[in-house]
């Protein structure tokens, strides 16, 4: 136990010793001294010479091309020329008063002027009949109401002529204001055989407008 105790405390000493001698400084003189001059030296490490680098050799400059001066071409001097001076005194080889012939004027050309072609002539048209003598239309049968009340006017039907000479259709035109006149003017006209109208020579179906007047003697 004594022995163990001896070095439990020499190894405590020996570690307060260190601590005590590195931080009074003590080791680190101690450490100078042991350890040599020349293994100091290795760990210092020597600086390195600066390479300075060498400038380019200087290129050389072109020679500057003469310029070639061009001559001004010289100006010819305009040299004055004498005026011709009109001679006021008339020449006597030449005649005054006579004057050459002047050439006729060609004759003015006259526009021609074309005419156009007229219009071709609208076809002929001749329109319906009802007073043939070969028709032998008998005149419209006179109302006796008619007669006994006085009435009397004229009528106008608006009648379509076929190309056979018959009317197939008929109406009133204008009116007689009685409609007992009317009706049998109407139906008059119904019956009548007619000329057809024709256009050109070609007999054609019309509308004619037919008179009736209905009067009392």
């Amino acid at each position: 136990m004594d022995r163990r105790l001896f070095i439990v405390i020499a190894v405590v000493g020996f570690h307060v010793l260190g601590l005590w001698a590195l931080q009074t400084g003590l080791l680190r003189r101690a450490v100078e001294l042991v350890v040599p001059v020349q293994v100091m030296a290795e760990f210092i490490e020597l600086p390195q010479p600066q390479v300075t680098p060498t400038p380019p050799p200087p290129q050389p400059r072109p020679k500057p091309v003469p310029k070639q001066v061009i001559p001004p071409k010289p100006v010819p001097r305009q040299v004055p020329q004498p005026a011709a001076i009109a001679d006021p005194t008339p020449s006597p080889t030449v005649a005054t008063g006579i004057t050459e012939p002047q050439p006729p004027a060609p004759p003015l050309l006259t526009p021609v002027v074309v005419a156009e072609p007229a219009p071709p002539a609208p076809p002929r048209i001749e329109l319906p009949s009802s007073s043939a003598d070969y028709i032998n239309n008998a005149p419209p049968p006179y109302p006796p109401l008619s007669k006994r009340l006085g009435e009397q006017g004229k009528v106008i039907v608006r009648a379509l002529i076929e190309v056979n000479g018959s009317a197939s259709k008929a109406e009133i035109r204008t009116s007689s204001g009685y409609e007992r006149l009317d009706q049998t003017a109407l139906q008059t006209v119904l019956k009548w055989r007619y000329v057809p109208g024709k256009r050109a020579g070609v007999p054609e179906a019309m509308w004619f407008n037919i008179p009736i007047n209905f009067v009392l003697e």
